[in-house]
């Protein structure tokens, strides 16, 4: 058994643990109430513009297309992993990692893949083996849509100039502080309405001023939006899931205080209990 200076030092310690963690639980919560405020108010108009985007695209004629909405043949895949920059969030970086490395050795193994990071753990975990094209891990020090609009512009150059035939986004959607589910997106080429529900658009729209200039206009800005909500609700998310984590492990380390507690009471009654029994037996020698 350990001595009793020992255990005080690990009671100690555990104790500074758990100040820390607690801590770092308060003000996740308190970051994440302001991020989830904010993806909750942006998801109804980003899925309204997709939506209208879906229409739009399943009604264009060939001279009115977008260059967004060029199906070519798969050989060049771009997948834009989201994850944060700082850890001690669980299992929510990881999950970006697997999924993105999933989609290389799996649907994409035989294609050309490189990745756009954005979140500086990712970054490092993806670099060390694969093509990292650009990294954008300064994104999170002012996640303003003008911040993120850059980097979509950058991503359709990528597509129109053909570098790409196919960008994807895997990101972490956030449904409450304790869940976040991985998602992978197809960012380019835009999915028309008839391929993601099997039928024609049937959305009746008057154009004004006109079709080509609706496209020209609202693509860019849809795509721009959809960049930005995937980093919303990762960042949403990443509060969730390190608020989550810093709870469990505040729990922890009280349920290891506890049993050290216990554990130095045990050691403590025993050392007295043995120099009682030094002091009557030292007594009874001297009688004797």
């Amino acid at each position: 058994m350990p001595n009793l200076k020992e255990i005080r030092n690990r009671i100690a310690s555990v104790s500074s643990t758990m100040q820390i963690t607690s801590a770092m639980k308060m003000v996740s919560a308190a970051k994440l109430k302001k991020a989830q405020d904010a993806i909750t108010a942006m998801r109804p108009y980003s899925d309204k513009l997709s939506e209208l985007l879906r229409d739009l695209s399943a009604n264009l004629d060939g001279d009115t297309a977008s260059a967004y909405a060029d199906v070519r043949k798969v050989e060049k895949v771009l997948i834009v992993s989201v994850s944060s920059n700082r850890g001690l969030c669980g299992a929510f970086n990881s999950n970006i990692v697997k999924q993105s490395v999933s989609l290389l050795q799996g649907e994409y193994g035989n294609k050309q893949v490189d990745f756009v990071t954005i979140g500086k753990k990712v970054d490092d975990l993806l670099r060390k083996r694969h093509t990292v094209v650009s990294n954008h891990n300064e994104v999170y020090d002012n996640l303003t849509f003008d911040e993120v609009a850059p980097i979509a512009e950058s991503l359709m150059a990528h597509f129109t100039e053909g570098r790409y035939d196919r960008i994807l986004l895997v990101y972490n959607r956030f449904k409450n502080a304790a869940t976040q589910i991985v998602i992978t997106e197809q960012f380019l080429p835009i999915e028309a309405a008839r391929e993601v529900s099997g039928q024609q658009g049937t959305a009746d729209y008057i154009f004004e001023p006109s079709e080509a200039e609706i496209v020209e206009q609202l693509i860019p800005k849809s795509l721009k939006t959809q960049l930005f909500k995937a980093i919303r609700d990762s960042y949403a998310g990443e509060h969730g899931a390190r608020m989550t984590a810093m709870h469990k492990a505040t729990d922890n380390a009280g349920d290891l205080k506890d049993q050290l507690t216990l554990t130095y009471n045990k050691a403590r009654q025993a050392a007295i209990t043995n120099e009682i029994l030094e002091i009557v037996g030292g007594a009874e020698a001297l009688n004797n």
